[in-house]
Order: C-alpha cells, then structure tokens, then sequence
C-alpha cells in the first residue's frame, strides 16, 4: 500500500495559489510582508483606484459596435466626485439627454454603463452584447445606450423612457485587490424607475476572460435568462438560473 503524500508548506502554498486569485501564503520578512507582496499589493490598490476615477470613453464602445446603433446618455450626476458622492443621483437620467432616447415598442434594451470600472465597459461589454444579441433571434433590440456616471437602475430609467420590456445592463463593478476589470451584466423585466428593487434583477457577475466568466458562457446564461423572463414575466429572485453543468470558464 502507497503511503500518502504529505507536502510541506513551502510546496504546499504554491499549488494552492495556482488555484485562486487570494493572497493566500505569502509569508513574511519579520513582522510584514515580503517586499514582492507588499509591492503586489500596492499595485493591486493603484489599479481598483485607475478602474474607479479613469473617465468612460463610450467611442472606444462604440467602435467595438460597428453598425450597432448607439445613443449616449448621462446621469444627473454631473462628475465623477458627485457620482461617487451621490449615488442617488446615478439612478436617475440627466433631464437634458431624456428626449434623446428612441421610442419603442422594444422587446430588449442594452445599457452600457461605466459604473465603477469604466476599464471592464471597455474590454469586455462589446463582446458580451455581440454575442447575446446574436442568441436573440426575432427579438427587437433598441439602439445600445452609452451611459455615463451610471449605476445599474439607471437602466430602469432608461428602459421605462423607451418603451423597452427588458433591460440589460452590462457595467462595471466594483474593483477589488484581485480584479479592477470584472464586468456585471443585470436584467430587469418591466422595470420602473424607483420602484424596481434589486430584488427584481438577476445577475451575471465575474465576466471577464480568461480568469473569469468567458464571453460565450455568459451570453448563453444571459440570453436563457431573458427567454424564460419573458416567458414568465418576471426577473429576479423568482427566475433562476436552469444552466446545467459548471460554469466554464477560459484559461
């Protein structure tokens, strides 16, 4: 009989590691961290605070949506400090870029919102929307709105102004020490401006490839959950997620 094989800490941490994203078995050089860490760390901080405070470029997204169409649209939060500040204000649209926002009848609309890390929008809500729309045979989806200093219910604002019975809201989230690029994808059926609670929504979050969701498996999820929304009209913690099998992720 093969007796067990017992790894001692400096083979044992590593292997781990390979498996996670958390500081986990770092050590120490005396009473703190190794400097590499240490360094790590700081770099890690110095980016979660680029992701928050970099601005929202909405012409990078809409190059990346070529012969997509695009509106672009604010929040009443005038700035960047007022939107960190009132986050209030965030839910609700500029009054000025309300009329600029087509009529339906839609059956969906997609929010592009820079929430907390306009760097996720930019590298991965063009991916994500291409290839749910193209999921979404017979649907009629409204031009993609562009939403600036937007938090997630601003999509309620939106999709009710519209005319559109589903919303989708692909933003940034809230960066960590392990990830400043991870983009939330929402879906509210029939939302309503102050009304609508979280409660209401269903979420896709950690899409972000090769360490996280990978586009193709978060545009299936998303695009089955907006069917068997409509099916039953409602989202939420009602509606969930029917997917078989592990998430699968790239990398």
């Amino acid at each position: 009989m093969t007796e067990p094989t017992t790894l001692g800490s400096d083979e044992l941490w590593p292997l781990l590691r390979r498996h996670t994203q958390a500081r986990i078995g770092l050590g120490r050089s005396g009473s703190a961290l190794p400097t590499r860490h240490r360094l790590g760390l700081q770099a890690a901080h110095a980016a979660a605070r680029d992701a928050v405070h970099s601005p929202f470029q909405p012409d990078l997204v809409a190059a990346a949506l070529t012969g997509v169409p695009t509106v672009r649209v604010r929040s009443a939060a005038g700035d960047r400090l007022t939107y960190l500040q009132r986050p209030d204000l965030g839910r609700r649209l500029d009054p000025t870029d309300r009329a600029h926002l087509p009529a339906g009848p839609w059956d969906v609309v997609f929010v592009v919102a820079d929430g907390l890390s306009s760097r996720a929008v930019h590298d991965h809500a063009a991916a994500v929307l291409r290839a749910t729309a193209a999921r979404l045979a017979g649907w009629r989806i409204a031009p993609v709105v562009l939403a600036e200093q937007a938090r997630v219910a601003l999509g309620d604002d939106i999709a009710h102004t519209m005319g559109a019975a589903t919303a989708v809201v692909l933003v940034g989230e809230r960066p960590g020490m392990s990830a400043a690029d991870s983009l939330g994808a929402y879906l509210t059926y029939r939302p309503v401006p102050g009304v609508t609670t979280d409660a209401d929504r269903n979420c896709l979050s950690n899409i972000r490839p090769p360490l996280g969701l990978s586009y193709e498996a978060a545009a299936a999820k998303l695009a089955a959950l907006m069917a068997r929304a409509r099916e039953l009209g409602l989202t939420g913690v009602a509606l969930k997620d029917e997917s078989d099998g592990p998430v699968p992720l790239e990398g």
